[in-house]
């Protein structure tokens, strides 16, 4: 059994200037943003999740992206308010924001 029932990572990857990457469009903030609020929500998420930080994840042309384990649902994102559908759905109600994966 797994110590989490889900695991986000973000990519946070930064470029040379001009070059495509994730952390170009807030990624860095989105993943704080989405942190706090899972801390802060508390026992409304009944299981045990963890959000953390990653290299590159290979898929910059979709980006900002996240991957959600253990499903390996992948997900882009614009703003706090996907990152709130996202949590309410996908890691308090167990279903994945279709709209919103790649």
């Amino acid at each position: 059994m797994s110590h989490f029932k889900y695991h986000v990572f973000f990519c946070t990857n930064q470029r040379a200037a001009g070059e495509m990457c994730c952390n170009n469009h807030g990624a860095a903030d989105l993943r704080d943003y989405m942190k706090a609020k899972v801390k802060a929500l508390g026992e409304r998420i009944p299981d045990k999740v963890r959000i953390n930080t990653a290299g590159c994840l290979d898929r910059c042309d979709q980006g900002p992206v996240m991957v959600v384990y253990p499903e390996a649902i992948w997900y882009t994102y614009v703003d706090q308010e996907d990152i709130d559908e996202i949590v309410e759905s996908h890691l308090i109600g167990g279903k994945p924001v279709e709209r919103l994966k790649i």
